[in-house]
């Protein structure tokens, strides 16, 4: 890695930083050292963030960046906006006790109150929540627990492509063999999987509407055929755009025929909108896009404001867990729920998720402009402020379904030449193939355009180097 002096100061809707070099290498060199080998952020983003605000990241180094990871989509308003920060220090000083396990608090009750407001109005009026403990993974375990308990079956239908958490069973619902290999995760006989509709690469050969009724048809083979081979399910667990399996939204008949399917043989569906919810897609909660009202819904990242919270929100009729049959010692974090409340209520009342459609929408246009321009921009796709590109071999056989193979050496060149200037993305989808952007909601309409700059000068470097 060159030196940090070395390094120039990033421009564009930025402005430059006159920090003193500290030692960001010998940072990074003990970090390697001492942490584990699991870590995975860190080997592929050599940055060392000292301060932050909105978008912009500034490194010990001086340098500053355009992040467009947002803590994996937990960052709905980007670094410490000040609606969080005043609801933080209001709370701080208000000697309000922070550790309470799931005691009733004011700060709680504030919560699950705007938390409510947010939802599908069929699952706000008849819906219970359970607070798990503070990631994303413990609600998908909580809300597959629950599912089990009220059903009394042990089955799960789960899709290709799904990332759900690291934790057992929500790694054993996981797609990714890789991911699950990596983690020491195993296979669940109990869980099917079954092909989501990816239109890129479908799994039939089709794509669009066929493709999508083709899965839905096997599906319903599967689940009424006796000789099919699929444990009794207990629940149908999905994310309405898959994130780390590449930024795949689910078409909205599709969702709604496996609503119909679901509902027609009692069995509960599962919203895993851990990375989707708060604005992200352009609805408050993806599944609005479709309109369906799932049984369990499953919410984390951005509903902290930043702080580590989740939840799972389900009809009530499935709430025949005995006291004490889920719990969490860190399910009372009245910090990250006194700023998820600033959160929930300033994306609602500025619009935040109509904005994300739009600007979103505007991105996408550009990003497929970028696809006409380079053979190796296979597919572009997303919905709201969450978007992917993905890259392909154009050089080699497509083959019989005539797509090109992944490039996840030419992804990892991209990302890493796009930090060099100034944009922090993640990559994701087969074989890490795919370019992910996930900027805060407040993202502006000139960041937008540095982002895509930053990044479309990033391909040309990564592709000259390729050539």
């Amino acid at each position: 890695m060159p030196s940090a002096r070395s390094r120039p100061a990033v421009r564009g809707g930025e402005h430059e930083s006159d920090t003193e070099f500290d030692d960001t290498e010998g940072i990074l060199r003990r970090q390697s050292m001492r942490e584990s080998a699991a870590r995975t952020y860190a080997r592929s983003l050599p940055v060392v963030p000292v301060r932050a605000q909105g978008m912009t990241v500034e490194g010990a180094d001086g340098r500053r960046y355009l992040d467009c990871l947002s803590g994996a989509g937990t960052l709905a308003l980007g670094h410490n906006h000040p609606v969080v920060l005043e609801a933080i220090r209001a709370l701080l000083d208000s000697g309000a006790p922070l550790h309470v396990l799931d005691l009733a608090t004011p700060v709680k009750d504030a919560f699950t109150t705007a938390l409510f407001e947010t939802l599908p109005r069929e699952l706000a009026d008849h819906g219970r929540i359970q607070f798990c403990g503070p990631a994303g993974t413990d609600a998908v375990e909580a809300a597959l627990k629950l599912v089990r308990t009220a059903t009394g079956r042990g089955g799960l239908l789960a899709f290709t492509g799904g990332y759900h958490g690291m934790t057992a069973a929500a790694l054993a619902a996981t797609g990714d063999t890789a991911v699950r290999g990596a983690a020491g995760g195993t296979v669940d006989a109990r869980v099917t999987r079954l092909p989501y509709p990816y239109d890129y690469r479908c799994p039939f050969g089709v794509g669009g509407e066929q493709g999508a009724e083709l899965s839905a048809r096997l599906t319903e083979s599967l689940l009424d055929d006796p000789k099919g081979g699929i444990q009794p399910p207990a629940g149908m667990l999905f994310e309405p755009v898959q994130g780390e399996g590449g930024v795949i939204p689910a078409p909205d008949t599709w969702l709604r025929r496996m609503r119909d399917l679901t509902a027609a043989r009692g069995i509960p569906l599962i919203a895993d909108e851990v990375q989707t919810g708060v604005g992200r897609t352009g609805a408050f909660w993806a599944i609005e896009h479709s309109g369906v009202v799932p049984d369990v819904m499953v919410m984390s990242k951005a509903i902290g404001g930043s702080l580590p919270l989740a939840v799972i929100v389900y009809r009530e009729e499935l709430d025949s867990w005995r006291p004490g049959a889920h719990a969490g010692t860190f399910r009372g974090n009245q910090l990250a729920m006194a700023a998820g409340t600033a959160t929930l209520g300033y994306v609602r009342r500025n619009g935040l998720a109509e904005r994300a459609a739009l600007l979103g929408a505007r991105m996408l246009a550009r990003l497929r402009t970028l696809a006409e321009e380079h053979p190796c921009v296979g597919d572009v796709r997303g919905r709201g402020l969450m978007l992917g590109v993905e890259l392909v071999d154009p050089d080699t056989d497509p083959g019989p379904r005539g797509v090109p193979p992944t490039a996840p050496r030419l992804a990892a060149a991209v990302r890493r030449a796009a930090l060099d200037r100034g944009l922090i993305v993640e990559l994701g989808g087969r074989d890490g193939s795919v370019i992910r952007l996930l900027p805060p909601l407040t993202i502006t309409e000139e960041q937008s355009e540095a982002v895509l700059d930053r990044l479309a000068d990033a391909l040309v470097a990564a592709t000259a180097v390729r050539a």
